[in-house]
């Protein structure tokens, strides 16, 4: 049985509560996902190169989660064999002095994938009703209207052949403590820790919340949200890359046709 992720339907609220953070797919194991993952990694190198000849159209996969939850690894994972020149990776750190002086998507746009490219972000545009709702960056009346805005802009990108993905990479508090402690047991997950984590994970229900929101109000019939449990990372990884090859695989991207036959042709 293949994995399936959580689809919000537009319009419907988003408990993440009632949703499990630990699902483990029927019929595959730690072992068997792999394979799984591998077989869908091939299937997708070949859709890629496809899509990237074609040039008429972009995929652009959306990463969000709470700290620990396993963009990195999801990313590392899943895109192996994927031709690098086709597929970039973009991750949204604390805006700059410049990206301050624009509107809050300016910078996002500047990094949407190009036709024939994969991209992926590693948190998105999605922070601007995450991180800065829940710390008061910005007044509750600027930031409640980016709901709007964001599908707007989406709708726009989808208008104009860019598929979008977005996946919230669900897991519970309990496991983000497991993992924060292994990052702080094993000396060679230290660079992976920060003390500021233990600091956000104290927000934990105001960040919640704000994903919920979030969630609902951005789930559109053109930009769903997948919610995928993410307890289990094997899981968690066949799930997106499932998602992710279906993606590739509806669109069916073709090999453009030659400019001219150039059969015959002998090289001297």
């Amino acid at each position: 049985m293949k994995p399936i992720p959580i689809q919000i339907e537009p319009g419907q609220p988003c408990q993440l509560s009632d949703i499990p953070t630990e699902v483990r797919a029927k019929g595959f194991d730690k072992k068997s996902s792999r394979e799984e993952i591998k077989a869908n990694a091939e299937e997708m190198a070949d859709l890629a190169r496809r899509l990237y000849a074609e040039r008429k159209r972009a995929v652009l996969l959306v990463l969000q989660g709470m700290d620990t939850s396993g963009k990195d690894g999801t990313i590392r994972t899943i895109m192996k064999g994927i031709n690098p020149q086709s597929c970039q990776v973009v991750s949204f750190k604390a805006p700059s002095a410049e990206e301050l002086d624009h509107d809050f998507l300016w910078r996002i746009h500047a990094a949407v994938p190009r036709r024939g490219h994969i991209g992926i972000f590693n948190r998105s545009h999605y922070e601007d009703v995450l991180i800065v709702r829940v710390h008061n960056l910005v007044p509750a009346e600027v930031w409640s209207q980016r709901y709007e805005m964001i599908n707007a802009w989406e709708k726009i990108l989808v208008q104009n052949g860019t598929v979008l993905v977005k996946c919230f990479l669900h897991i519970s508090k309990e496991e983000q403590r497991k993992r924060l402690q292994d990052r702080i047991d094993n000396p060679d997950e230290h660079w992976k820790f920060n003390p500021q984590d233990l600091e956000e994970r104290k927000l934990w229900d105001d960040y919640q919340e704000a994903y919920e929101d979030a969630i609902a109000k951005c789930s559109t019939p053109w930009a769903p949200w997948h919610i995928v449990p993410s307890d289990v990372e094997w899981h968690r990884n066949l799930v997106v890359s499932q998602l992710l090859r279906d993606t590739l695989s509806r669109l069916d991207p073709q090999w453009p046709d030659g400019k001219a036959d150039f059969r015959g042709i002998v090289v001297e």
